[in-house]
């Protein structure tokens, strides 16, 4: 075990709660303790728009990490995450038929329904004689990215007024987020432990298939749970703050070179490293951008990410 790893966990867990209590000092508003005392305006500031945007980004981006994670274990693959399997088109589909047809009423709902459906449409497509081949559930996901990527054209070019709407959910962000968000958002804590219990799988999957198999793991079962553990939590992070790329790609990839390739460790540490990323993130956003969706800052710097990774595997 590397002695990084030691401490790693402990430092990004006192990270992010000066994160959080940084970020929910700051704001296009300034906000002293004194004020604090002083003016009942400061304590609503700071309790219903400040704290459940900033829990709510912290979850988001947990969400996103882990499922990237699992996805980057399951594939053998640093490059995957939820986008590979066509997890957050779904939801970005759904997302603009609530927006199109109800208004905007129920969007989280369809968000969500619209992940998960999409994600098991790609499983049953890449399933065969009761195996999923990686390669095929890839490009499965990516012929149904393609698939509802036109669909959320014809949509967008049929919305109207409600075109501006579209465009900033699918940006990502987390402008309107409220404590129902947050209780909306609860339960990806239940769906990362649930992923982090299959930390030993995994780490054995790392080897290959076959070794698997012989070390007792049910590969396919495992493949399954996986699948439908990254789609619950990612289905919920689309659908509390839209289309955010990135975190789920970047995040494990650093912490791998700081923690290694133990997912038992690499769990924890990507969920937390996650969460820091997209706090900051948002917090950037919205005191020095005027509130620019969120999205486009982790495209700046997750874009030339991948590009760097691609380049590492072509040259190895």
């Amino acid at each position: 075990m590397r002695r990084t790893a030691l401490i790693a966990i402990p430092a990004l867990t006192c990270t992010l709660l000066v994160s959080i209590a940084c970020a929910v000092a700051l704001g296009p508003t300034g906000i002293s303790l004194g004020s604090l005392f002083a003016s009942p305006n400061a304590w609503t500031i700071i309790w219903d728009v400040r704290l459940p945007r900033v829990i709510a980004a912290a979850l988001v981006g947990c969400a996103l990490a882990v499922a990237g994670t699992a996805m980057q274990g399951l594939f053998r693959n640093p490059m995957a995450d939820p986008h590979i399997i066509g997890t957050s088109s779904g939801g970005a589909l759904g997302a603009t038929i609530a927006i199109v047809l109800f208004a905007g009423q129920g969007r989280p709902v369809f968000a969500f329904a619209g992940a998960m459906a999409a994600t098991f449409a790609v499983y049953f497509i890449a399933r065969k004689g009761g195996k999923i081949p990686v390669e095929t559930l890839l490009l499965s996901g990516i012929a149904l990215s393609t698939l509802l990527a036109a669909l959320l054209s014809f949509l967008m070019y049929t919305a109207g007024q409600s075109l501006h709407q579209i465009m900033f959910w699918l940006m990502g962000g987390l402008w309107n987020v409220s404590w129902d968000d947050v209780f909306v958002a609860l339960p990806v804590l239940l769906g990362c432990t649930g992923i982090y219990l299959f930390a030993r799988d995994v780490n054995i999957l790392s080897l290959n298939e076959e070794d698997a198999t012989h070390l007792g793991v049910n590969v396919e079962r495992l493949k399954q749970i996986l699948l439908a553990l990254s789609a619950f939590v990612a289905g919920i992070a689309v659908a509390v703050a839209g289309s955010i790329g990135f975190i789920g790609l970047i995040t494990p990839h650093v912490m791998r070179l700081i923690v290694g390739p133990d997912h038992r460790l690499l769990f924890p540490a990507a969920a937390l490293a996650g969460a820091i990323l997209l706090v900051w993130s948002d917090t950037l956003t919205r005191t020095f951008t005027n509130d620019m969706p969120v999205g486009i800052i982790t495209a700046c710097f997750g874009a030339p990410f991948f590009i760097y990774l691609l380049r590492s595997r072509m040259k190895a």
